[in-house]
């Protein structure tokens, strides 16, 4: 299983920019896809996921309403729209897949919880 993040790069404060994830050698449909992030001297944190069907969706507070995650089962791919940037949104993103349950709307927060892991792409946004 593969996953590769892209998409991110310098932008000024209420920018936008949107990260893609490719995944291949899985199973797309039988997993929940996430973005985390993780500043300099910080710990990896979750940003939103996306159940495995797309019907459900969840965001951590510091992000609702400025960033969409979304899914393309057509390409296995995973997308993460971001408007209104802020400098604090500055760090590395990382996408990861959860194998879940179809009847599974839980929202999985901890790094730990997913099985396979996208390199990270880098998201700068200036003041």
């Amino acid at each position: 299983v593969q996953l590769q993040a892209s998409g991110g790069g310098l932008v000024q404060a209420g920018g936008s920019l949107r990260l893609s994830c490719a995944t291949s050698g899985c199973s797309f449909d039988s997993y929940a896809i996430a973005w985390f992030r993780q500043a300099p001297g910080k710990e990896r944190e979750f940003v939103t996921s996306i159940t495995r069907r797309g019907g459900v969706t969840h965001y951590a507070d510091s992000v609702k309403g400025r960033f969409t995650i979304s899914r393309d089962r057509a390409k296995n791919m995973g997308y993460l729209q971001m408007n209104n940037l802020k400098p604090e949104d500055t760090a590395v993103y990382y996408c990861a897949i959860k194998r879940t349950i179809v009847t599974n709307d839980n929202a999985y927060t901890i790094p730990r919880d997913y099985d396979y892991w996208g390199q990270g792409t880098l998201v700068t946004v200036s003041s």
